[in-house]
């Protein structure tokens, strides 16, 4: 299993060398793996609305992470931080919500209900895209950013999946940046939707400075979104 995980990485990108750690399972028994989780519960089943922009039910439990009943909560930051990984995630979302996860609180993969776009229409606010960066002082503000090669978003209330590799910046000996950040491969729902993607720095929202590791961090204010597995396998 272990030589299996660092083959796929390696190949993946030609990039990233060594050998695969054991994978990183969060539990949603509780919410231990996360600092502050001000907001956020656990539930047995849910489901996502499929005309409105809330939960159409919840049943009390564990196994399930969600921004709690009203679907607004404080944006969620794991306790451990990670380099170079690839991550394995199963979500869901109701009608019109919106979410997203920032791979070392710095870049984010954005959730989104974009089911039924067509694939010219879509922008890097659409669900699968790697959001915009984004400069106050720049006309327009918004820049750089990727959009998704296809429409791969399932309608809402449906569960739905990515599987990520993620390769973090490189630095030198005195802390300056070599090698930006890249998302090497990005698996929406099964659908290749990013292969070898180059960020050259936090997107909008994403935390300054860069660094080598930094932490998970899940979007929580912009609507309901429930995790049912979220699995990190480092590449050491």
């Amino acid at each position: 299993m272990k030589t299996c995980l660092a083959v796929y990485c390696v190949a993946a990108a030609g990039l990233m060398t060594g050998v695969a750690a054991e994978p990183v399972v969060l539990s949603f028994d509780s919410l231990d793996a996360f600092r502050q989780p001000a907001g956020w519960s656990v539930a047995k089943a849910v489901e996502g609305d499929a005309k409105e922009k809330r939960w159409s039910r919840l049943e009390p439990g564990t196994g399930i992470l969600i921004n709690g009943e009203s679907g607004k909560a404080a944006d969620l930051i794991t306790k451990a931080e990670y380099g170079d990984c690839t991550v394995r995630v199963e979500f869901m979302i109701p009608k019109g919500s919106n979410s997203g996860i920032y791979f070392q609180e710095r870049y984010e993969v954005q959730i989104l209900d974009s089911f039924g776009k067509a694939d010219g229409a879509l922008t890097v606010h659409d669900g699968g895209s790697i959001y915009e960066r984004w400069d106050e002082k720049r006309d327009p503000k918004g820049y750089e950013g990727t959009v998704a090669k296809m429409n791969a978003s399932r309608a809402p209330g449906e569960w739905q999946s990515y599987e990520i590799v993620f390769r973090a910046p490189r630095f030198d000996a005195t802390g300056k940046k070599t090698e930006n950040a890249r998302f090497v491969k990005v698996v929406y729902n099964g659908k290749v939707i990013h292969e070898n993607v180059e960020v050259t720095g936090p997107t909008r929202g994403g935390k300054e400075p860069e660094a080598a590791k930094g932490p998970f961090r899940i979007q929580g204010d912009h609507g309901p979104v429930a995790f049912r597995k979220f699995e990190i396998v480092p590449a050491e």
